[in-house]
């Protein structure tokens, strides 16, 4: 019988870092391989497996800890351990996503002088030309492209976007698979397109890993990629003892049996840093997606299901905010308006269909209070018209009232807060960001202005021109509607006295 000591193995240039969860305890029987902890860094979520087989003893670890290279996991007594890898093959830390499945496995590199067979190493950084195409987009053909953000010589890096599509239910951006300078772009705004179409060619430089089949715009390995710590070695043949101390993880892959998260949202979910930064990209609430990988966890894939599973049914979407979507107010009932006459079905733009749900939410959910008041503007007036000539710039009555509410929003902060999602206290925000309504064709957006309290008049005005033809062009990015602290709605010519708008929730205020 012999004990071996396990250690933290090489798991690249890393120091402190955090234990997210221990798989053993004191007394427990181990095989070789079997997982002993997992580990998070801020780029790949790895496991560290047994070096060999027997039965664990003083456990140095729990789950917070931090740790590096060397420290003490436990020791094994066992009679025999598994071989030690041969010199040269990297640490076994495994990246969870790149387990879901055997195509995520990183080929062994071929010895030097030896070439690989043909149709290997494709992503091994050469130099080359790089066919770039649509990915997969879900159930789609014939998508519009609205907007082609390169143009032949330009030099793209990896991950950057391309293209900007827009079906009748998303818009989303084409990344480029890698970087170099683009040649022979074939796509132009309003060109049609599917899965498989010709964008351009890379030329110049590395190009990046291709994505696996199935995996859809947007969809970004380079969390995994950017360390060596997922590089996937070998595994050592069973039977031959580690040294102490030399503990090197091999990567082997398991067979995950598909379990579910809680699917909570609000619940903390369980998944790694690539799979975080999809979602956040995406826009999607990974508490509302369910995990079919390893003990419950979320992985890319499930990601992507849940946007296609969203996507193609809009109409449920739509719904979730009807009246009786848990406001207890009974839905008006359907009725056949062409016994009457006769009728026309114009189908919802999809920003209407959007803006329709996002402000009955904001009704039911914001008890509305409204103050009217009158103001003599009879001085600034004449101030604007004057102002408007002497700058070059057309002033209207908008910046001047974005000054009026930063100073009053910076004289009762309440105004610049949210409610807390439990209801317990309120979120002072420190920034400044104050949002207008745009009436376009398609319907109803609120761009918003950043930092309103550091800008003048003119800049301002500059900024509310730019915003409003982008959104009459259709052109506005989802960053310039996020982010607002306050709301302001104009009838501008439509005219009247007074009208009360609907609080654009999270915010708290709107001024009509």
């Amino acid at each position: 019988m012999a004990k071996l000591e396990i250690k933290i193995p090489d798991i690249g240039d890393y120091q402190g870092v955090p234990v997210i969860e221990v798989l053993i305890k004191d007394g427990d029987t181990v095989k070789a391989e079997q997982p002993l902890l997992v580990l998070e860094t801020d780029k790949a979520t790895m496991e560290i497996p047994s070096p060999g087989a027997g039965v664990v003893e003083g456990l140095q670890l729990k789950a917070g800890d931090k740790v590096s290279m060397g420290d003490v996991i436990c020791s094994l007594q066992s009679a025999a351990a598994a071989t030690p890898l041969p010199p040269g093959e990297g640490p076994g830390v495994r990246a969870s996503e790149a387990q879901a499945s055997p195509k995520s496995q990183t080929p062994s590199p071929a010895p030097a002088g030896h070439p690989l067979p043909a149709g290997e190493g494709k992503a091994a950084g050469a130099a080359s030309t790089l066919a770039v195409t649509i990915p997969d987009i879900g159930d789609f053909s014939g998508v519009p492209v609205i907007e082609v953000l390169v143009k032949d010589g330009d030099t793209v890096k990896a991950e950057q976007p391309l293209l900007v599509l827009e079906t009748d239910k998303a818009t989303m951006e084409i990344p480029s698979p890698g970087a170099g300078v683009v040649q022979g772009l074939k796509l132009k705004a309003g060109d049609k397109v599917s899965k498989g179409d010709a964008v351009c060619s890379l030329q110049g430089t590395a190009a990046a890993t291709p994505l696996p089949p199935g995996e859809g715009p947007g969809v970004r390995a380079s969390e995994a990629q950017a360390s060596s710590v997922t590089q996937t070695p070998s595994p050592a043949p069973a039977g031959h003892p580690l040294p102490a101390g030399e503990g090197k993880a091999s990567a082997q892959p398991v067979a995950e049996t598909p379990q579910q998260s809680s699917g909570k949202p609000g619940q903390l979910p369980y998944a790694g840093p690539a799979t975080r930064k999809f979602a956040r990209e995406l826009g999607v609430d990974l508490s509302l997606v369910k995990g079919s990988g390893l003990r419950g966890r979320i992985v890319i894939e499930d990601v992507q299901g849940y946007v296609k599973q969203t996507l193609a049914q809009p109409a449920a979407a739509a719904s979730s905010a009807a009246p009786a979507g848990g406001s207890g107010i009974p839905p008006i009932p359907a009725v056949d308006f062409s016994q009457f006459g006769e009728i026309e079905t114009v189908p919802l733009a999809r920003i209407r269909k959007l803006s329709a749900a996002h402000l009955h939410r904001a009704w039911v959910n914001i008890p509305p209070v409204t103050q009217t008041d009158d103001a003599d503007i009879t001085d600034l007036e004449a101030f604007r018209k004057s102002a408007s000539d002497e700058s070059g710039t057309k002033l209207t009555l908008l910046p001047f009232v974005m000054k009026a509410v930063e100073k009053a929003m910076q004289a009762y902060p309440d105004f610049n807060s949210s409610l807390s999602p439990d209801g317990a206290s309120l979120i002072r925000k420190k920034y400044l960001h104050i949002g207008f309504a745009a009436d376009t064709p398609n319907g109803l957006v609120v761009p918003v202005v950043r930092d309103v309290d550091q800008k003048g008049i003119v800049q301002l005005a500059n900024e509310c021109a730019e915003l409003a033809k982008k959104a009459r062009d259709g052109k506005l990015k989802p960053d310039e509607m996020k982010g607002g602290c306050f709301s302001i709605s104009s009838l501008g010519g439509i005219g009247g006295g007074y009208f009360t708008p609907i609080v654009n929730a999270p915010e708290v205020a709107i001024l009509g």
